[in-house]
């Protein structure tokens, strides 16, 4: 028994040590959807976000690349909306967040595993150090047209909540994931499929605001986040969940009209 012990806690040393020593690095040979890091400059009220990403695809994995900078006045910022968009069933969702700059100014940012050329993803890897963090901050057209256009095998399905926090929350909330942002393209970090993915990561953000929602097994399975914010009346209340989970689901509306320079504010005029 002793032996067998030992045995273990010394397998258990290795594995440690191996995964201790798995270092993040921002230079490796990267996918060409995650091979630029965007960054953020601050002038007073005015923020320049680089390196935006607006692919126009013809498929999924055939498209033009292209970035662009773009300034936001702080003072305009007036809403966040999130994107909750499934692929296998109701349970797993991948979440977006998007910031609203007042008309149809608005901006993306979807929190990823940044993958190496040929390299797949699988949640199982991210336990493990496999994967750098990323945030794609993105052109609408291009992250969620890219979900409800293009990708196909499986087909994604994608909703659009209105979330309505408090107004003094926005500029925090939106100025924490610039921060961020500007730290990893320093200091790289970890996706992990439990610790530090697509949905947890926002929570960890919105904990800049003191009214920010406490922690809940629905922020894990991420299927379910909708329902929470619904629950905790950062939703829509005039209508039940089941009917605003209807209204939310856009595919339809996306394909129809098309990814023309109002995308956004169409896929809005429900």
């Amino acid at each position: 028994l002793y032996r067998l012990m030992l045995g273990h806690l010394i397998l258990f040393a290795g594995v440690m040590i191996w995964w201790l020593s798995i270092q993040p690095s921002n230079d490796r040979k990267w996918q060409p959807d995650v091979a630029e890091l965007s960054y953020a400059t601050f002038d007073g009220n005015y923020v320049t976000v680089h390196n935006i990403r607006n692919f126009e695809y013809r498929s999924e994995f055939d498209y033009r690349r292209s970035y662009y900078d773009k300034t936001y006045d702080l003072t305009k910022l007036e809403g966040v909306d999130l994107f909750a968009v499934y692929w296998m069933g109701p349970t797993i969702a991948h979440t977006i967040v998007s910031f609203h700059f007042g008309g149809e100014d608005y901006l993306a940012v979807s929190i990823e595993a940044r993958k190496e050329l040929n390299e797949d993803y699988s949640s199982i890897k991210g336990f493990f150090r496999q994967f750098e963090l990323i945030y794609v901050v993105a052109d609408e057209r291009d992250l969620i047209g890219l979900r409800t256009h293009f990708r196909n095998d499986p087909p994604e399905d994608v909703y659009l909540y209105h979330l309505n926090p408090p107004k003094e929350s926005l500029k925090p909330f939106f100025l924490d994931y610039m921060k961020k942002i500007n730290e990893l393209r320093e200091t790289p970090g970890f996706y992990d499929t439990l610790l530090a993915n697509c949905t947890n990561v926002i929570w960890l953000h919105s904990r800049v605001n003191p009214n920010h929602l406490p922690f809940s097994w629905k922020i894990l399975v991420s299927g379910y986040l909708p329902e929470y914010l619904y629950e905790s009346g950062r939703l829509d209340q005039s209508v039940s969940f089941n009917e605003l989970q209807q209204r939310a689901h856009i595919n339809l509306l996306a394909r129809k009209i098309g990814l023309s320079p109002s995308f956004s504010h169409r896929i809005r005029s429900k």
